[in-house]
């Protein structure tokens, strides 16, 4: 009977550290880390990825997620897409822009309907619901977010946002309870979330031939998204390159000033 107590305390120890280290299954698991061609003080945006993720956001996401921050002009900008001025005129003029008043002052037509008129490069992307409870009256309560800075608001950046996009394909371990109009992705906290899988293999049939899978579409709208997030990236590589470069001779044209001025003081 004196060993009995000692087993006891060290079996019941046991089972608590088991416990502490067993998984938990509500903690979202650590993002996937893809290679990223602006990444790094040298980085710039692959312009083919970039026209590739515009297409995706036009056609897929588009339909719930606004894009407010960024305006039609900035897609023929340096350091943007690189798309031509006509082509990012013709990509704004298929989209409708609120009006203003007509000569009468309405705002609405005979039914009821927003009077609209095609959008011009000084737009910027209109959202796809005319207001919040809109929104949530169409996606069950939540609200799609804004996805103009979402790249830098969530921690992870870019691989946090490919692992949400490709992370559909996981099934719930046993036991897990997936809510209901929710849908299991495991990079999400809590690992419930509101948003449908978003994307699906040859959904999107890219104008370049790109074959569309799952994680090509992931990849390359995670690309447009973060030069959404940071379009000016590629000037500020640029810069803080010149910079180190004029620091750099700088530093050597007063070393040698130095020994210039103090050679024949040693």
């Amino acid at each position: 009977m004196r060993h009995a107590f000692p087993l006891l305390a060290l079996a019941l120890g046991l089972s608590i550290c088991g416990l502490a280290f067993a998984e938990d299954t509500s903690a979202p698991l650590p993002v996937k880390h893809v290679q990223w061609s602006f990444e790094g003080p040298f980085g710039t945006y692959d312009r083919g990825a970039l026209q590739r993720g515009f297409q995706v956001y036009k056609e897929v996401c588009s339909a719930c997620h606004s894009l407010n921050l960024v305006a039609f002009h900035a897609l023929a900008a340096p350091g943007g897409p690189g798309f031509t001025e006509a082509q990012a005129k013709a990509i704004a003029a298929g989209y409708k822009i609120p009006a203003e008043p007509n000569d009468k002052g309405e705002i609405f037509d005979a039914n009821g309907n927003r009077l609209t008129r095609p959008g011009i490069l000084a737009d910027h992307f209109p959202p796809p619901f005319p207001n919040e409870e809109a929104a949530r009256a169409a996606n069950g309560g939540a609200l799609p977010p804004d996805l103009s800075l979402i790249v830098k608001a969530r921690e992870g950046g870019p691989d946090y946002v490919y692992s949400i996009l490709t992370g559909f394909s996981h099934k719930p371990p046993t036991g897990f309870k997936v809510q209901d109009g929710k849908y299991y992705n495991p990079y999400f906290a809590g690992r419930n979330i509101s948003m449908p899988p978003p994307l699906a293999a040859g959904s999107v049939s890219f104008a370049d031939g790109t074959r569309s899978s799952v994680a090509q579409e992931a990849h390359d709208v995670v690309t447009y998204l973060s030069w959404a997030s940071e379009p000016t990236l590629e000037e500020r590589h640029r810069t803080g390159f010149e910079v180190m470069a004029f620091l750099v001779l700088l530093a050597g044209l007063l070393f040698l000033a130095y020994r210039k001025v103090w050679k024949d003081e040693h």
